[in-house]
């Protein structure tokens, strides 16, 4: 009896890591906060696991405008812990700026950083030069310039 409770509990525990993950907007540990990849806009940028990043030209002065109904579209990137920079990133032009909640969302020179909701793969560009919520969403590239393509 002891060993099939010890046998349940364990599979309870496991459970949560076997089951297909939502896919969470904010990156636990040590993985880059940022990375520089190829894309067919060229070089931008990535989050640690792939996702491509946005930003939105109706934010000003580093304050995000993006809240409601946008934020569930352009979900806010968000990261706990230590700002790790990634291949082809400049360590000097990540940041962050604290929200209405008091959270801190990710900038990259001044401008703060976005998923799409539709973006539901790694790489997955599908949302660029879009305009949506009063401005024009658009991919990074590493010198933190936005792609008008």
């Amino acid at each position: 009896m002891h060993s099939r409770l010890l046998i349940v509990l364990a599979a309870a525990l496991a459970a949560p890591a076997l089951a297909p993950a939502a896919r969470s907007r904010e990156l636990p540990g040590p993985a880059p906060t940022l990375s520089a990849k190829s894309s067919r806009y060229g070089r931008i940028l990535f989050d640690g696991r792939g996702d491509v990043l946005y930003a939105f030209t109706k934010d000003r002065r580093g304050r995000s405008n993006c809240y409601g109904a946008c934020a569930k579209t352009w979900p806010v990137y968000y990261k706990k812990g230590a700002l790790v920079t990634g291949n082809g990133v400049r360590p000097g032009l990540v940041g962050t700026t604290k929200r209405r909640n008091g959270r801190r969302q990710i900038t990259y020179a001044g401008r703060p950083l976005y998923y799409y909701v539709g973006d539901r793969k790694p790489g997955r560009i599908s949302c660029q030069n879009v305009v949506e919520f009063g401005g024009r969403w658009l991919v990074v590239r590493p010198n933190g310039k936005l792609v008008r393509s």
